[in-house]
């Protein structure tokens, strides 16, 4: 009973939660946000929030850089602490800028808060040893 609840006869393995967070979030990150943000582009660059105060299309085209780009390589973990980086910093701004830290209520900023956590984690873990950062060395 003891080994059933501590759950022992599963195998523990950091690289492969490694693998399943950068594929899961990358990969969430990119086909549910940063896809529709990129094949939208000619209908969002007008009005998406611009909350640095660079311009509507240049916020656009950084959260287009950090959702699909970043995205992609946090997914292979190719500079996976850079790309983590930079979608915690794109996370954040969503959280604090656009959704005003709110974690209830309509508008709330909650699945930004989540997606930043997990890419805060990234940035101080790697990608682990299946990651293209580990076959090139580090």
């Amino acid at each position: 009973m003891n080994k059933f609840l501590r759950l022992s006869f599963l195998p523990q393995s950091r690289d492969l939660a490694l693998l399943l967070l950068r594929i899961g979030f990358g990969g969430y990150m990119l086909i549910f946000h940063g896809w529709g943000k990129l094949m939208g582009w000619s209908k969002l660059s007008g009005g998406f929030p611009d909350p640095l105060g660079v311009s509507s299309p240049v916020s656009l085209g950084l959260t287009i850089f950090a959702e699909v780009l970043m995205a992609a390589l946090l997914m292979i973990g190719l500079y996976t602490r850079l790309s983590a980086l930079i979608l915690t910093f794109t996370m954040g701004v969503a959280f604090f800028m656009v959704h005003g830290g709110q974690l209830a209520g309509e508008g709330n900023g909650e699945l930004a808060a989540i997606y930043g956590i997990a890419y805060l984690a990234l940035i101080f873990t790697g990608g682990g040893k299946f990651s293209v950062d580990q076959k090139m060395g580090g």
